[in-house]
């Protein structure tokens, strides 16, 4: 059985984005304003320093009591004892993640479209990344924004937590749950911000409002 997880506010991991400033630090400040969930995202670093990044964010993770959860790395999120891993369409298939993984772990899995949905509604994902939500520089290949109907037409097929993805920030994350979506997933609007801490926390309530 997987592992209890809430997808109100994921915060996903990204070097350019932080700076310079330790990533470690932000990730904590922003688990203490109520992440729930957090993604270690990075094309940049070696394995290693990757894996030793992993350590260290599994850590802060845990003992916040929040989710930790690698991006496309299997093998990482096995070594890191991360508590599942986030699989995109062109990644490894969600079945085979799952096999690898084990029952307990949790399978994220990215699904833009209906079309991109029913390529892996069978293959045991436990959420949804829906995305772009609106225009992202984070990911230069995440294609057109879906907007609130995009979120919409996802939410029709399926009862799975769907996250929100893609330049949501305290402007639109509010459209993104009332459209459907569990919660959010944000980079720059955490990330990227000088108060990672305050940040999370205005996010938090604003996911949460419109929830009600």
């Amino acid at each position: 059985m997987v592992r209890p997880f809430d997808v109100s506010l994921y915060v996903i991991t990204d070097a350019r984005v932080a700076a310079g400033r330790d990533q470690v630090e932000i990730i904590a400040a922003a688990l203490r304003g109520g992440a729930t969930m957090v993604q270690l995202r990075d094309d940049i670093l070696p394995a290693r320093e990757l894996y030793k990044l992993g350590l260290r964010l599994q850590a802060v993770t845990r003992q916040a009591g929040a989710i930790f959860i690698v991006n496309d790395r299997v093998d990482l999120a096995l070594a890191v004892d991360a508590d599942g891993v986030h699989v995109g369409q062109t990644d490894i298939p969600p079945a085979v993640a799952r096999r690898l993984l084990g029952p307990d772990r949790i399978v994220g899995v990215s699904a833009g479209s209906p079309a991109e949905y029913a390529a892996v509604e069978e293959q045991g994902a436990d959420y949804l990344g829906v995305s772009p939500f609106a225009v992202t520089s984070t990911k230069a290949d995440a294609g057109a924004a879906i907007g609130p109907e995009g979120i919409g037409r996802v939410r029709a097929l399926t009862t799975l937590p769907i996250v929100a993805i893609g330049a949501v920030g305290p402007s639109n994350a509010a459209d993104s749950i009332r459209a459907g979506a569990n919660g959010i997933a944000v980079i720059s609007a955490i990330v990227g911000q000088p108060d990672p801490e305050a940040a999370a926390r205005r996010l938090r309530k604003i996911v949460a409002a419109a929830g009600e």
